[in-house]
Formats: structure tokens, C-alpha cells, sequence
């Protein structure tokens, strides 16, 4: 089947009907008081297009919206768009060139405005505008122009047949804002907009009343929501920091807290706290993989800002294959998984290891091999001179490396336990953790955020919207590197540069046959792992989460924000 010919039949079947309130709860909206949602990783800005944080999207999508959602199976479903667009509906050209979408009619802003097409275009051109740097750069790849045709309608011009059309505007990564609010806010001046950044006016189920970064964030319903009978909460508060077992108990075991995301616990850990007996663990596979990224760019302090981890200062001896693969092979993935998520957690060679179609059959990386990682490093003529069981380069440098990632147990654990097998192949490891409200930040000036990259090797997890990964695989393209003068923003965190890579991703954007799609989303995949080990995967991780035996609506989702339905949570009887 192509994709064309899935537009054409099987989207427009699933994507039509509206979400309907979980067990048919109904009632005059804010009846359920106070909803408490609290995110051990906390907020730093309330706008997906400044920050690539999960914890941030996530916030982010109580208040402003896609055109469109991807639910529970991954089936495009609409939210301010009267319905997903396809070649059947006339909504997606014949030749695949082109996308329009018609808002639904009568939104509303929060502020009380009508939402208009005018919005949608603002959206796009917020995120491409000159100067500036936009955090989803990759949903609008190949994008010409979007072109008002009237009051609710747009459409989408792409610069060649896209198969498959629903990056920009779908999914919690793409939304839409308000072309008043952000009128001054294009290019460099982004960043300064910091009433915006903070408190976007918005089309979701609540609106911010009060904002502290790095702290809690506190909502009120939206009184202009498009449903009266929902959001079922007058208010709620998204508490941020601490750690995931002060979060999990807060939820399973004190009730002190409705919802608790993103539980990187141990499984034992989570076994015992749900026998409190007041929340329930909640968990499913997605597209989730902790890895470590490698950075081919030279991080080091001793060079001046502007040149430290850009293309201008090569790694001295990360650029290097056969570093990279020794580190990979060093490493045994199915330790971590069980010191870290037990069932919860799949060993994997795979930056995608979902949909199946895109999931690449690479095993070679799953067993660990630390005589020929010793052999690879000798090969290349990395050799311990002096005797302290550190190998240097061909001018004496030694493999010495920075190792950062997140402040959180199993991630600590993980670190450790890397730092020996390293150890075994004679690369020397320093590590450092950052909380992870800072490292997920989007601020620009902040030295330790995981887009400035200013450590040698580091570790964490995200995964994409949908189950087509093209704009995800589109992160890595040469452009998306984070800069300077992108305000450090930018997918492509490694800083990997391969005129090859980028001419396949363009051959998948032009590809309709699903099958072949799958080759060569699964072959990208390979170029950033197996073949260069420029990405080093470690854990295909379920998503873990908790609610409280009181909430009721609650529907994981792991191919959008888990918060994805929460205008249709409610308080439910004990």
C-alpha cells in the first residue's frame, strides 16, 4: 500500500469523529476542583517552537494546539481542524504537493479573538523566520509557503510530492499561536518575549495564571474552551522538580498529587510503591530510547564561545569511527536494562525501534565485546603510553571525556556502570549530572542545556510525534545543528554533517510506497547508528506513568504529549 493510497481511504476513516469524554462523564465544566499534575523535570517555557523538552511540550499542550493529534494507536485525529485532510476529502493534492486544512468554525483565543487561518501561517513563519532558532525546524522541512485561501483555511505548498504531509501542525510539537501575541517575537527577538514565552495565549483546556520557571506553572479552565462541559477542572497546578521516586510516591502512595509523569524508576521500585494502594502505574511501548549522543564538535572550555561545539572545532578523536564503535561495543545493554526498567525496558541498536516497518534488524551492538573494543582502539593506534590506563591520540592526548545526562537514579546508575566498562577499553570518564529543569531548558544563555552540548558524550531520551519518524530522522540533517546564531536551537545535537544522509532523507520525504519508506526510514537509521555510531543506543524504554485511583479519563499515549487528553480527565467516585 502507498501512502497516497492510505490518504485516500484508512486516515479519513479513523480521523473524523470527535474524542468523546472517557465513560461518558459529563457535567458543567470547572466542577471537579483542582487537578495536580507533577513532573519531576520542571518547566522552563511554555513554548514548544524554544525548547526540544519533553517536560516542556507536554506543559505546553494544556494551553496551545495542533490542527491535529495522534491518539493512543497513532491515528491522526482532528483538534482544531474541522478534519485531517486527505486526497479522498480533496484536502491533499493529487500530486501530493500540497496540504489544506480548515480550522473548525467559531474558536475562540482564551483572550476571547477569533482563531483565524492568519494564525496557522503566523505559526510557520514564527518558526522559519530569519535569525532566529526554532526547536521543530524539522516539521516544516521542505515547506515553500502556507497561503491563506480564506478566514479558515490554509494551505500547506511544498516544494516537491510530500507523501506524507502531516508534519507542520500536527501533534504537540507543532501547534499553532496566536499571531497577536507573538507579533514582535520573530527571528532573534524570540527568545525576549518572555510574557509569551510564558504564558501563550491559547486554544487548550486552560490558560496560565501564574508562571515560575523551573518551579510550578498554575492554569485556570479557558473559559473560551470549544466544549462547555469540559475541561471538568476549575483549575490546575503542574509542580516541577524533585526527583521521579519523590513524584511516584506523591501519586501512588501519599495521594498527594493526581498524576505523576515519566517514572524512570527502578521496576521493583514502582512494584512497591503501587502497594499503597491510592494510584495505579500506567505504562506502553512507543518510540522512547535512552541513548548516547556522541558530539563531534570540540566542547572544550579552553576555546572561545562561538567556536566551542560548533562545526568550526572538530573533536579530537570523537570524529574518529572506530572511537565510536568501541564505545558502543563496550557497553552491555542488557545490564542496564535490568538495573534499570526491568520489563519496562527493551535493549536496543535502534534510535527507532518503532513502527515495526521503520525498526532497522541491527542487532550487532546488543553483545557486549570488550576484547574487540580493546582491538578496535589498538587497530586505530590509540595506545596507553604511560601506563595509567588511559590511551592517548598520536599527540598525546588523552581519551579523556566529559559525560553528562540528567539528575535522575537510574541515569546515575547508568553513568556508573558506562564509566567501567569505558574504563575497561581505557577511556577515561568524568561524570556530571544537571537538573533536569535546566538541561531540558530552552534558555540560550544557559551553558547546560543539552542543545549547547558542552560536554563530550551525554545521555537522555525523546522520541517523536505520530508513527511516521520522517521529521524525527529530518532532525539530523546538516541545517539543524544548534548555533549561536540560532539561539543554540536546533535537533541535531551531535552536530552530525553527511551530504549522503541528508540526500536519503530527501528520497524518503518524496516516497509513497510504505514498504520502502520502511527500508530507508530503517537504512537513516543505520547511518547514525550501526554505521557511524554517531548515536549509541541503549534502551527501547516503555513510557511510565502513574494516576491517582480518583482520576478518571486518563488514556496513555505515547505517539503525542501524555497530556493529550486531559480536557477529558475527571474527578472520579473512590
Amino acid at each position: 500500500m502507498t501512502i497516497k493510497t492510505a490518504l485516500m481511504g484508512a486516515v479519513a476513516s479513523l480521523a473524523l469523529a470527535p474524542m468523546a469524554m472517557a465513560d461518558g462523564h459529563e457535567g458543567e465544566r470547572g466542577r471537579d476542583g483542582d487537578l495536580r499534575i507533577i513532573y519531576w523535570q520542571a518547566v522552563s517555557i511554555m513554548n514548544p517552537y524554544l525548547s526540544g523538552g519533553t517536560k516542556d511540550l507536554e506543559a505546553a499542550s494544556l494551553v496551545i494546539e495542533p490542527l491535529g493529534r495522534y491518539d493512543p494507536q497513532g491515528n491522526l485525529v482532528p483538534y482544531l481542524a474541522a478534519e485531517i485532510p486527505t486526497v479522498a476529502n480533496g484536502g491533499v493534492s493529487e500530486d501530493l504537493t500540497s496540504i489544506t486544512w480548515t480550522l473548525q468554525e467559531g474558536l475562540l483565543w482564551s483572550d476571547g479573538t477569533p482563531v483565524t487561518s492568519r494564525d496557522v501561517q503566523f505559526s510557520w513563519e514564527y518558526c522559519t523566520a530569519e535569525g532566529g532558532g526554532c526547536a521543530q525546524a524539522a516539521k516544516f522541512e521542505g515547506v515553500t509557503s502556507v497561503d491563506i485561501v480564506d478566514d479558515l483555511t490554509v494551505t500547506v505548498n511544498f516544494g516537491a510530492p510530500t507523501p506524507n504531509p502531516y508534519g507542520p501542525f500536527m501533534g504537540a510539537q507543532s501547534p499553532i499561536i496566536q499571531a497577536a501575541q507573538f507579533a514582535e517575537c520573530l527571528g532573534p527577538r524570540a527568545p525576549e518575549c518572555t510574557d509569551a514565552n510564558f504564558g501563550p495565549i491559547g486554544t487548550g483546556p486552560f490558560v496560565v495564571t501564574e508562571f515560575r520557571t523551573n518551579d510550578v506553572v498554575s492554569f485556570e479552565a479557558n473559559e473560551n474552551y470549544r466544549d462547555p462541559n469540559r475541561p471538568a477542572f476549575a483549575t490546575a497546578t503542574l509542580k516541577g522538580g524533585g526527583d521521579a521516586l519523590a513524584a511516584g510516591r506523591a501519586v501512588l502512595q501519599t495521594g498527594e498529587f493526581d498524576y505523576a509523569w515519566n517514572l524512570q524508576l527502578a521496576p521493583e521500585v514502582i512494584s512497591d510503591m503501587s502497594e499503597g494502594g491510592v494510584g495505579t502505574p500506567i505504562s506502553a511501548f512507543g518510540s522512547l530510547v535512552e541513548r548516547i549522543e556522541i558530539n563531534l564538535t570540540n566542547p572544550s572550555s579552553d576555546l572561545e564561545e562561538g567556536i566551542r561545539s560548533t562545526a568550526e572545532a572538530p573533536h579530537p578523536f570523537l570524529t574518529d569511527p572506530a572511537v565510536r564503535e568501541a564505545m558502543s561495543i563496550a557497553i552491555d545493554r542488557e545490564l542496564l536494562v535490568e538495573i534499570g526498567y526491568g520489563q519496562a525496558g527493551r535493549a536496543t541498536c535502534n534510535l527507532v525501534p518503532a513502527p515495526a516497518i521503520y525498526a532497522s534488524d541491527n542487532t550487532a551492538c546488543l553483545t557486549q565485546d570488550i576484547d574487540r573494543a580493546n582491538a578496535l582502539l589498538d587497530e586505530a593506534g590509540y595506545a596507553d603510553t604511560d601506563g595509567d590506563g588511559v590511551r592517548e591520540t598520536a599527540d598525546g592526548q588523552p581519551l579523556s571525556i566529559l559525560y553528562q545526562t540528567s539528575t535522575n537514579a537510574v541515569r546515575q546508575d547508568f553513568q556508573a556502570l558506562i564509566k567501567e566498562f569505558w574504563a575497561e577499553i581505557g577511556i577515561e570518564t568524568e561524570l556530571r549530572n544537571i537538573d533536569a529543569s535546566v538541561f531540558f531548558g530552552g534558555d540560550p544563555g544557559s551553558p547546560d542545556t543539552f542543545q549547547r552540548f558542552y560536554a563530550d558524550v551525554e545521555m537522555y531520551a525523546n522520541n517523536f510525534d505520530g508513527t511516521d519518524p520522517q521529521a524525527y530522522l529530518g532532525a539530523y540533517l546538516c541545517d539543524k545543528a544548534p548555533r549561536p546564531d540560532s539561539q543554540w536551537q536546533g535537533e541535531n545535537i551531535n552536530r552530525f554533517c553527511d551530504p549522503a544522509y541528508d540526500a536519503m532523507w530527501a528520497e524518503l520525504a518524496q516516497t509513497g510506497d510504505l514498504n520502502e519508506r520502511g527500508r530507508i526510514g530503517a537504512a537513516l537509521n543505520d547511518m547514525l547508528t550501526a554505521d557511524s555510531n554517531v548515536i549509541i543506543p541503549l534502551v527501547d524504554r516503555g513510557r511510565v506513568s502513574a494516576h491517582a485511583n480518583t482520576l478518571g479519563g486518563v488514556v496513555l499515549n505515547t505517539w503525542d504529549s501524555e497530556l493529550w487528553n486531559a480536557a477529558d480527565w475527571y474527578r472520579a467516585a473512590e
